[in-house]
């Protein structure tokens, strides 16, 4: 059964699942369904047509499901969905989705959500990301699998951060970030692969090698974005990494960020 504090408000049609704890003076509004094992923090808010999945850790004052901040939401039945084993740090926020992004925001699987991160309407949240304090996502955005946003990250609407990727602290991203690469600055810049993500991970020797090539091919070459995609493509281990990577360029709508030529660091380490 669930463990609910006598101070906390659950509405009756939320569904509780076996194991939950809910927090003193937590709210629980409308058609909540909350996973097994789940411990929501108290004072946090939940707000109708949110899903959190198991195990996972909802700190005091985070506030989720709550309607989106888009003025060409119309009161739409729309959704939050989060999966598994996810830790949402104090007074972090997500938004339910409109309409017209598909009408769900949608969290995967074991992610950390820092103090005061936040993330919009519509967007699309991978698997083990980590969100730094203040990081901040503007609507419709996708975040990859493993991508890490520093503190006080600011990512422009409809943008989308690659697997892998970091992007250093304070950076405002206002375009695509590639899969495997490091971002930094106002406005954010490629300075080279993420070499210490990709060492740290289980991607093997060869991979890595081969996304150095890719990555000076594409980025520190005077080719153009087909000749480069080409180019990788006829002279460059087609590991699963690089394949990801061309895809992850070649259907890019708002463009990739610039390279910081200055601090460019794709073979280095």
């Amino acid at each position: 059964m669930a463990h609910i504090h006598p101070t906390a408000i659950v509405d009756p049609a939320a569904e509780l699942a076996e194991g939950v704890t809910i927090g003193a003076y937590a709210i629980i509004q409308g058609k909540v369904e909350v996973g097994p094992d789940t411990e929501i923090g108290s004072h946090a808010v939940i707000k109708e047509y949110t899903t959190i999945g198991a195990r996972c850790r909802i700190f005091q004052f985070a506030a989720l499901g709550e309607i989106p901040q888009d003025l060409k939401f119309a009161g739409e039945v729309s959704r939050l969905i989060i999966g598994d084993d996810n830790t949402i740090r104090e007074f972090a926020t997500m938004h339910r989705g409109t309409a017209g992004g598909g009408g769900v925001t949608r969290v995967g699987n074991g992610n950390l959500f820092m103090a005061y991160s936040h993330v919009a309407h519509d967007c699309l949240i991978g698997n083990k990301v980590i969100m730094s304090n203040a990081a901040t996502l503007a609507g419709h955005i996708i975040v990859e699998d493993r991508a890490i946003l520093g503190g006080f990250v600011a990512v422009h609407q409809f943008s989308r951060i690659g697997r892998h990727a970091f992007i250093g602290g304070a950076s405002a991203v206002p375009r695509d970030v590639p899969p495997y690469t490091m971002a930094v600055g106002n406005r954010a810049k490629l300075v080279g692969l993420n070499l210490v993500g990709l060492k740290r991970s289980d991607i093997s020797d060869t991979s890595v090698q081969a996304l150095r090539q890719a990555y000076d091919i594409l980025f520190n070459s005077e080719l153009n974005t087909k000749e480069a995609v080409a180019k990788v493509r006829q002279e460059v281990t087609q590991c699963v990494e690089v394949q990801h990577l061309l895809q992850f360029v070649e259907t890019s709508e708002r463009g990739l960020v610039p390279v910081d030529a200055r601090e460019n660091r794709s073979n280095r380490g």
